[in-house]
């Protein structure tokens, strides 16, 4: 489904699925690919949008938990492209990916990156994406801000009404309800969360941010 300008949204498709998203650029770039069994699914709503997999030069997570990251590899075998991490996302792999995996009862679903992202910085074609270390929900958890659209891409850091869990290894509430106080501070038209719907329009997320501050934080 096509949000706006060049940016594509997936709703979710199972269990341990998550949304994906897509901004078609040169290198075109998806956002957590999600679980290998939903991929099929999802690559059939992308071609009828007009997107092949091979239009995919890079592949990112919010995070690293297992519902975000599993379809890695798989997709990069249909694209062709490459799979990039953020520093901090490679930093906290053994905790998200291998010790979170085996608290859920499931074997470790690895993958292995290309490179590492720059810290502050995703560029491709005229775009420029800030990379915004938020974690709480999981260590290793980036939102990705398009500037120029007022796109944050947040991954399970919140959603609609809500915010992401803090009970998997790594997760902390105090760091998360920092996190999302820090993004409350940016000029957001387009909330797009790793579960359930997007937010869209100013005051509607910034009605969003608020119903989180009085009903979600007091419990954190």
């Amino acid at each position: 489904m096509k949000l706006l300008n060049n940016l594509y949204a997936y709703p979710e498709q199972g269990m341990l699925d998550s949304n994906t998203y897509i901004l078609k650029s040169n290198p075109g770039i998806i956002f957590d690919p999600g679980n290998t069994q939903y991929l099929a699914n999802k690559i059939g709503m992308m071609q009828q949008d007009g997107i092949d997999p091979k239009d995919i030069g890079i592949i990112v997570n919010t995070h690293l938990h297992i519902d975000h990251r599993t379809a890695n590899e798989a997709f990069k075998k249909l694209s062709g492209g490459k799979i990039a991490l953020h520093p901090m996302q490679k930093k906290n792999y053994q905790l998200v990916v291998i010790e979170a995996d085996r608290l859920l009862g499931v074997e470790p679903v690895e993958f292995k990156e290309d490179y590492l992202l720059d810290e502050k910085v995703l560029k491709t074609g005229d775009t420029e994406i800030d990379l915004i270390p938020c974690p709480g929900h999981s260590p290793d958890s980036i939102c990705y801000y398009i500037r120029n659209d007022k796109v944050l891409i947040c991954g399970d850091v919140l959603f609609d009404m809500n915010t992401g869990r803090v009970d998997l290894p790594g997760g902390n509430a105090d760091e998360l309800k920092k996190s999302i106080e820090g993004l409350s501070q940016l000029d957001i038209e387009y909330l797009l969360p790793g579960h359930m719907g997007i937010v869209a329009g100013k005051e509607k997320v910034k009605e969003n941010f608020s119903y989180i501050k009085f009903n979600v934080f007091p419990w954190l």
